[in-house]
């Protein structure tokens, strides 16, 4: 989300483009919440040249640089909630995963977290232990 533009925006479709691995640039949908949370924030950034959705706090007002101000934001939203650092990887596990639970199929998550395989997004299946239950074979017992 640091390169997030708002030209990566189409507000007529409901469609955002993000930027992921390797420069790889995917339209996905922008759901009507998250729509009009980033409608709300756009309302009160700063008005500056920039055309970044997500600027510094500190001047010079400008795009966000590098993953380190992403791990600062995130470390200061823990503190706030409460709750000890959760590392972005983490996030996307706990992403992936509840997209799982819900229904979603390893496809579709694939593209949300910019996976090119499945293969690569079905590690993310492992987790989800009680799903994985409905799906195994009791395991028979061993009488001595």
């Amino acid at each position: 989300m640091i390169g997030l533009h708002l030209d990566d925006i189409d507000w007529r479709t409901g469609e955002i483009i993000v930027t992921g691995k390797g420069g790889r640039r995917d339209r996905l949908p922008l759901p009507d919440d998250v729509g009009a949370a980033l409608a709300n924030y756009v309302k009160i950034r700063p008005c500056v040249k920039d055309r970044a959705i997500f600027l510094r706090q500190c001047a010079p007002l400008r795009a966000l640089a590098d993953t380190g101000s992403i791990r600062s934001v995130l470390e200061r939203a823990c503190a706030r909630a409460g709750i000890s650092y959760v590392n972005p990887h983490r996030l996307r596990h706990t992403l992936a995963t509840s997209m799982l639970r819900a229904g979603v199929s390893l496809r579709d998550i694939g593209q949300v977290l910019g996976h090119q395989s499945t293969a690569v997004t079905a590690v993310y299946a492992k987790v989800d232990v009680a799903a994985l239950r409905c799906v195994t074979r009791r395991w028979p017992e061993v009488r001595s």
